[in-house]
């Protein structure tokens, strides 16, 4: 299967080349890599120009508008949403390739590890569970008995193509939780997993904000979505950092 990935960028010079030259040491490597650019106003595109991409530049900002405009440009048969400060095993093709031979499964995720200068252990334990607590906030019962689960932008998302544009995608206009919103959709075609393997991600906004406050943050957005609060709202808690 052929896979497209997108990676939505906005003011990622200094993490973008990194990720690209590592991306270029896959194995096996993808169909394409889509940057997604929502404005940059640094040098990302044109340091992204150096590397074997595509381009696809939006006129609106927002991540959710980013990715949905590169997947329905993809040509691959297996989308995969990568973070510019993101970063899989190089065999993880081959890990969504095997995954999704299981035609239950309509959607998936890795185990993200939050580091820096060391491991965040604490916080990437988080990350793990919340995929199966998240839910819970949202719908118990489907969460319990039915196996709703969610992902997020930091697990690395994939999903076939024809199933991302059966359930509609993401929603251009969400600003924040467009997987969650997301996996709500998918979860009507299918089963969502998460994957044993991991992917590192930096850890620049638990820097920012300091550890214990990540914490609160996170668990406050996550409880907050499930009680419905809106996304312009949520929004002004988990400002951009960049």
């Amino acid at each position: 299967m052929s896979v497209s990935i997108i990676i939505p960028t906005l003011n990622e010079a200094m993490e973008l080349p990194k990720l690209l030259a590592y991306l270029e040491k896959l194995d096996p490597l993808p169909f394409e890599i889509i940057i997604s650019d929502g404005g940059s106003s640094d040098n990302t595109i044109e340091l992204a120009k150096r590397f074997n991409v595509k381009i696809v530049s939006n006129s609106g900002y927002g991540r959710a508008n980013q990715m949905h405009n590169a997947a329905l440009s993809a040509k691959g048969e297996i989308l995969c949403f990568l973070h510019a400060d993101t970063y899989p095993c190089l065999s993880f093709i081959h890990s969504i390739e095997t995954t999704l031979k299981d035609s239950k499964i309509v959607l998936g995720g890795f185990q993200s590890i939050m580091r820096g200068r060391k491991i965040r252990h604490l916080i990437s334990f988080h990350n793990r569970i919340k995929t199966y607590y998240a839910p819970f906030f949202y719908n118990p019962y489907k969460t319990v008995f039915k196996g709703l689960r969610l992902l997020f932008g930091d697990q690395l998302m994939f999903c076939r193509k024809v199933d991302y544009l059966k359930s509609g995608g993401f929603n251009p206009e969400i600003s924040i939780m467009e997987e969650a919103d997301l996996c709500l959709k998918m979860y009507q075609l299918g089963k969502i997993v998460q994957v044993r393997e991991k992917v590192y991600s930096s850890d620049r906004r638990v820097v920012y904000w300091g550890s214990m406050k990540a914490h609160f943050i996170y668990i406050m957005i996550v409880i907050a979505w499930g009680f419905g609060v809106s996304a312009s709202r949520l929004a002004r808690i988990y400002k951009d950092i960049r």
